[in-house]
């Protein structure tokens, strides 16, 4: 961007809502997956917030630590450098914020783009300087496992049992890649738009084993698809949630109810991006909550993104 019309353009400090303004602006895009980058930005979010343990208050969306390679180049974080690069022409409008804001940020205002519910959303995080804060690899879900690895992950976290299968709805939005994670496909016939079909599809369908050349995953077909269509599919740790007689109440209560299911879901990533994040009495968060004080340190946009708003 030419650096006269970068400044004609470029938001004042703290204006929010122009940066959701052009988050919302940047969602469509007919060359990525099913025309729309909303799921993958969710997916940023939830993947920078998600790496929290309790055991040691380490981890969570403070911080942007997917900039440096010991968390970015995690395998669970595949296909998410795109999500990042996605948000960079946004950055550059508005350097001010945080990448630790922008990516939590961006992942609620999908959330609400796609249909979804509102989801309360704080300022405030930090943009870590250097590597000493971040979480170790292998903190991240791996679809592979069942309901003992979620208790696990989640647990570990703070959630319970309900906030397990709420936060899983968001499998609503988006597919797997086989080039990333190595399953393939999409969980919902319309993942760019948000609501309570993944819970119907997992009590309702007929899902299968698929007979493929990749790991273990169910398929099925939704009423209206031919056998020709890209079959539908469930993880593993999808599929449990159904089998396991605690989580599968919850799953036929949100097939039920999305009025339920989106305020769970509401109160639920909310709890998830403030994991980690310990603000003042001022709403700005320390690097770690043993330091005397919190800094809002906005990382520089990354060099060679070219801006396309």
């Amino acid at each position: 961007m030419d650096p006269r019309r970068l400044l004609l353009t470029m938001s004042k400090p703290n204006d929010f809502d122009a940066v959701r303004q052009d988050v919302r602006s940047i969602l469509k895009k007919k060359d990525y997956d099913h025309g729309s980058i909303g799921p993958v930005l969710v997916r940023l979010a939830w993947h920078a917030s998600g790496t929290y343990s309790k055991e040691d208050d380490t981890g969570g969306s403070n911080g942007a630590g997917m900039r440096y390679e010991e968390e970015g180049g995690d395998p669970a974080n595949a296909g998410l450098q795109e999500a990042r690069k996605f948000l960079e022409p946004v950055k550059e409008r508005h350097p001010w914020i945080t990448y630790a804001d922008l990516w939590t940020l961006a992942g609620v205002e999908a959330v609400r783009a796609m249909g979804g519910p509102d989801i309360p959303w704080k300022s405030g995080r930090t943009d870590f300087a250097n590597t000493k804060y971040l979480p170790p690899r292998g903190r991240l879900p791996d679809g592979a496992l069942a309901q003992d690895h979620l208790r696990d992950i989640f647990y570990r976290m703070g959630f319970n049992d309900q906030e397990i299968v709420a936060l899983s709805g968001a499998h609503n939005l988006g597919r797997c890649h086989k080039t990333r994670s190595g399953f393939d496909g999409p969980w919902v016939v319309n993942p760019t738009r948000f609501a309570n079909t993944y819970y119907r599809f997992l009590l309702n369908l007929d899902w299968k084993p698929r007979n493929w050349d990749g790991p273990f995953q169910y398929s099925a077909y939704a009423p209206g698809m031919d056998d020709d269509d890209e079959p539908l599919m469930m993880l593993p740790t999808d599929y449990a949630l159904v089998q396991d007689e605690k989580f599968r109440p919850w799953v036929e209560k949100y097939a039920a109810d999305q009025k339920l299911f989106f305020e769970d879901f509401s109160k639920v990533f909310a709890k998830l991006i403030e994991l980690g994040v310990y603000r003042d009495e001022d709403g700005i968060a320390r690097c770690d909550k043993r330091d005397a004080k919190g800094s809002y340190i906005s990382a520089p946009k990354k060099s060679g993104v070219q801006s396309s708003l």
